[in-house]
């Protein structure tokens, strides 16, 4: 493949699925200068993974894999140097003309808070979530993942249990 066709492919990626490296990099990245510098490594690792991809997925499943793995192991890096946590400063994605403006802002509130939770689940779980909330089928999930698709359902079971349970919690403090 030649350059011409690494960056024709990495172009239409990028047209077609930023919003799955996004929702990957914002689950991972708690403040905007750490999601510009994971959205950055990601892009660069799918840059540089493009010779390994031998299409016997499809390049969602692909795509999810490279990010997924790229934002585990930034985390793992990012956990070591870090003394303390960082305020959660993130920019809600969330837009929508239709709302007035408080109800735009209590979405922006709701996602805001649910990404705060998904953060602080174990990065497997985290991973099965963002897979789960973008509507990928169970064995779609077991492929990214490397599991089966019957633990896939299991884990699934029990991330969403916890994920209620915790912003249930959330709602009853606030």
């Amino acid at each position: 493949m030649s350059r011409t066709d690494y960056e024709s492919q990495f172009r239409q990626w990028l047209d077609e699925h930023t919003g799955l490296l996004v929702k990957v990099v914002r689950s991972f990245a708690a403040s905007a200068s750490d999601f510009d510098d994971l959205l950055q490594e990601v892009l660069l690792q799918v840059w540089m993974s493009i010779p390994s991809f031998r299409a016997e997925s499809k390049a969602t499943t692909w795509l999810y894999r490279v990010a997924l793995n790229t934002a585990l192991a930034w985390k793992r890096r990012e956990t070591k140097h870090r003394d303390g946590r960082r305020a959660l400063a993130v920019a809600s994605a969330v837009t929508d003309d239709c709302g007035t403006p408080s109800d735009l802002h209590a979405k922006r509130e709701a996602v805001d808070r649910l990404y705060e939770v998904v953060r602080a689940l174990a990065p497997a779980d985290r991973a099965l979530v963002l897979l789960y909330l973008d509507g990928l089928s169970y064995s779609d999930m077991a492929e990214v993942i490397g599991i089966s698709e019957s633990n896939v359902g299991v884990r699934l079971n029990r991330v969403k249990k916890s994920l209620a349970a915790q912003l249930k919690e959330t709602d009853d403090v606030a």
